[in-house]
């Protein structure tokens, strides 16, 4: 095992922690206070940060132990997440799922020629005037997979 390789293991799991960190005192301490709703957006965009950290570090420790074989195409590394180590990791189809549309969300944030906010809702339209309606309990949910799933990776390396 490559030192350089465990660290960039070890890295990523800490930058992942100190994100979800980050992320649950913006939602539950800073939002209450300021109601800003680009808050919102900023979290979803750092949850997908943290949850692309814990992925990649998974992925790195499988690797490591010579459990799977990594591509350069990030698509087929999600597959091979997906199929060979959630479920070693204990990663439930109902998260992937979460994992999915939190990644597709913040794909349709970037892309976006439009966001607008309505009442406690942000909206985001995409190219074709498609919305996609965000409330606060999306965030909270997102947050609540990436601690769970940082957790359960926490545990499987420490076995």
């Amino acid at each position: 095992m490559s030192l350089n390789s465990m660290e960039k293991f070890l890295e990523n799991l800490y930058e992942a922690e100190k994100s979800i960190h980050k992320i649950d005192h913006i939602l539950y301490v800073t939002y209450p206070l300021v109601k800003d709703k680009r808050l919102i957006l900023k979290t979803l965009v750092e949850t997908k940060f943290a949850m692309a950290r814990i992925i990649n570090s998974i992925l790195q420790y499988d690797y490591l132990f010579k459990r799977i074989k990594l591509h350069s195409s990030p698509k087929q590394n999600f597959k091979i997440f997906v199929n060979k180590c959630a479920p070693r990791y204990n990663i439930t189809p109902l998260e992937i799922k979460l994992i999915m549309e939190l990644f597709e969300i913040v794909e349709k944030h970037k892309n976006s020629p439009f966001e607008f906010r309505k009442d406690e809702k942000i909206v985001i339209l995409s190219k074709d005037s498609t919305p996609k309606v965000i409330v606060l309990d999306n965030t909270k949910q997102f947050l609540s997979v990436a601690k769970k799933i940082l957790e359960k990776t926490k545990n499987m390396i420490s076995n």
